[in-house]
């Protein structure tokens, strides 16, 4: 084996962790190595004498004539294993060097295994459900540190997370005075440095400005209060173990954070549920821990749970089994937020508030056409009008509200309700005043607007199986009376429109009308429409309903999720997240698949990034009216052309199939430029 023969074979190699300079295998692997390569990797260790217990992942650098033998004694039972000993071989001098870290303070780690060993392991699906969790807590945003056990340590703990069994852990103390024998409850508790998950999701929802008491129902070490306070909210908790002294109140929002997970008896989890469900006069906020079944496998089951090598419970759910569990045990509606995070309205006044805002498009109000006086035979309405001009703010605010309700506000929907009424009269005077000097189009859309929101979130309490409510808003009132007639008629027409998204041949239609609609999107006929998520609320109202449906199960659209495909036949939809999607070619990373008849998901990581696959011909889409979107279309143009393939279509390749083709054309992509490599 000479340098030349050694680089071909490595540059050859796809398997492993790829770095810029090495390629990380676990010994395991070598058998889907060129079989020079992996016989000479063998020779070596022999030459070195070097047995076969003191080594198990090979180092192969890719610019050097170089390899290291690695001896990580714990690879396949801890989550992020220790370096004891490097043995590294210089093949052009001949000489060789050990390096012991096993006494080390702090020794290299090793992350993301799955990619070290070969997809069909035993431990591949494991090592990658590994790798997905600390990417999902952020841990991996800075690569510079990570590689050394207690660097690792400190990431983990700023970022608000303990390790347990190799698990990145983060629940709240649990809800007993009285321990039982053999779990130590206390150990569960962690110290948060930012606010916890569901907590965010109250400061998302407007529900942390400052209106509403707050209580967290086994707050452990009071991390989140502490925060709460500092903003001037009133936030009071308690937990069994840190805080037991503390007083139970009641309170408009009431956290169950957490919780559910650490308490082995089922009694007493009831008792927990239902204890902090009693003190929530407006909402109850309960989130879990989930998990798969083969991560749950490798613990020692205990009750309906596992008990953790820190002698702890853990009962980890999956999203649809917590979500009945609550329901089951509150007899009440739950809303899925996020994965793990429900809301529980006691309060139905509010819950109709917060659902009507979750499907309720926000109206982009255009600036408007000044009035101006105008021949008139009623001099009355000549003065109307004149005053109209005169206090031009007011009666664009009047207007501005008008389009926002899609209707005439009542007096209390306007602020300044008595200064209108003195100059003109009543609001649905002013209004029909207005309509004659400003664009009534643009209030038909609001109205119809309007109408088509009220008309999902009907279709959604009833796909829901929501029960009635037997009080409603005044403002909703309002709604129904001015743009049904009746509650009854809205029902029914919420009822025909859930009922028409199981028709493939009316969706594949709306399919169609929504691709020349909407400012963008990829249409391919008879199977899928796919457009960016921020374009949902432009679709026809039929597909609006069919997204929501989907929805219902998985929670609300986060940050990370881009793109938005409707299946117009299976009754399913798929959600796409990407690495950057402002990158000009952006990577897959997670894909979500609901299937709406079976009231199940599906999730499909990429965790590996050498295997995420590569989203072509962006430009599709982004609208035209879009900061990136002329850069993005001449960049896909300049690709399409180097790569000979068309700029207007849905492209698929694999991430090895996309670079392979770059290389081959001795292409390389820095942003949105392509640059010829020098070879």
């Amino acid at each position: 084996m000479n340098e030349t023969l050694f680089a071909e074979l490595v540059t050859k190699t796809t398997i492993g962790k790829q770095l810029p300079n090495a390629i990380y295998l676990h010994r395991d692997a070598l058998s889907a190595l060129p079989e020079q390569l992996a016989q000479f990797v063998s020779a070596v260790a022999k030459a070195v004498k070097l047995d076969d217990n003191q080594w198990n992942l090979v180092k192969l650098f890719k610019k050097e004539f170089r390899l290291s033998l690695l001896h990580y004694p714990d690879f396949y039972t801890d989550s992020y294993p220790t370096l004891h000993q490097s043995l590294n071989v210089d093949l052009s001098k001949l000489t060789h060097k050990v390096t012991k870290y096993n006494t080390s303070d702090n020794p290299p780690i090793l992350h993301r295994k799955e990619t070290m060993v070969l997809p069909s392991s035993e431990y591949y699906e494991h090592f990658k459900f590994i790798t997905e969790e600390g990417e999902n807590a952020g841990l991996y945003d800075s690569n510079r540190l990570i590689g050394f056990k207690q660097s690792w340590a400190n990431i983990i703990a700023r970022h608000g997370y303990m390790l347990l069994d190799g698990r990145l852990f983060r629940s709240s103390a649990i809800l007993d005075d009285c321990p039982a024998v053999g779990i130590d409850r206390h150990k569960t508790a962690i110290v948060r440095h930012e606010l916890s998950a569901p907590m965010k999701t109250l400061v998302k929802h407007g529900y942390l400005e400052g209106n509403h008491s707050i209580f967290d129902y086994g707050c452990g070490r009071g991390d989140d209060l502490r925060e709460l306070e500092a903003h001037g909210l009133d936030a009071l908790g308690w937990d069994p173990n840190f805080q037991p002294d503390n007083d139970k109140v009641t309170s408009g929002i009431v956290n169950l954070g957490f919780v559910l997970n650490v308490i082995e008896d089922q009694d007493e989890r009831l008792d927990a549920l239902l204890g902090a469900w009693e003190l929530a006069d407006k909402l109850l906020v309960v989130s879990v821990m989930l998990a798969n079944d083969n991560y749950i496998a490798q613990f020692k089951p205990y009750k309906d749970g596992v008990i953790t090598s820190r002698n702890t419970f853990q009962k980890y759910y999956a999203q649809s089994e917590i979500k009945a569990y609550i329901e089951r045990s509150l007899q009440d509606d739950v809303v899925p937020v996020a994965p793990g995070i429900f809301y529980v309205f006691k309060d139905k006044l509010e819950e109709q508030q917060y659902l009507q805002r979750k499907y309720k498009r926000q109206h982009r109000w255009q600036q408007l056409t000044a009035p101006a006086p105008t021949d008139t035979k009623e001099k009355t309405k000549d003065q109307a009008k004149l005053l109209i001009t005169q206090h031009q703010a007011l009666f664009d605010s009047f207007w501005a509200q008008s389009l926002e309700l899609g209707r005439i506000p009542a007096n209390d929907e306007f602020a300044e309700s008595d200064k209108i009424r003195e100059l003109i009269g009543s609001h649905k005077k002013v209004f029909g005043l207005l309509q004659e000097l400003f664009d009534t189009h643009e209030f038909a859309q609001a109205e119809q607007s309007r109408k088509e929101d009220l008309l999902l979130y009907f279709s959604m309490g009833l796909f829901e199986k929501r029960k009635p409510y037997t009080q409603q808003p005044e403002a909703l009132k309002r709604d129904i009376k001015a743009l049904f007639g009746d509650y009854n008629t809205a029902i029914n027409l919420a009822t025909e429109l859930l009922f028409a998204i199981s028709d493939t041949d009316l969706i594949n239609q709306q399919c169609e009308k929504a691709h020349k609609q909407l400012p963008a999107s990829l249409l391919n006929d008879g199977h899928s429409l796919i457009f960016h998520k921020a374009f949902i609320g432009e679709l026809p109202l039929l597909l609006r309903v069919y997204v929501g449906a989907g929805l219902q199960m998985y929670g609300e659209l986060d940050n990370e999720i881009d793109l938005v495909k409707i299946h117009t036949t299976s009754g399913k939809l798929t959600l796409a997240a990407y690495d950057d999607f402002e990158k000009s070619v952006p990577f897959l990373v997670e894909r979500v698949k609901i299937k709406m008849a079976d009231q199940d998901i599906d999730f499909f990581d990429y965790v590996d990034e050498h295997k995420r696959p590569p989203l072509i011909n962006k430009h599709i889409y982004l609208s035209q009216s879009h900061d990136n979107y002329k850069k993005q279309l001449n960049f896909d143009k300049r690709l399409a052309k180097a790569l000979v393939f068309s700029s207007n279509k849905d492209i698929n390749f694999t991430r090895r199939e996309f670079e392979y083709i770059l290389v081959e054309k001795g292409i390389t992509i820095n942003n949105y430029m392509l640059m010829k490599t020098i070879r």
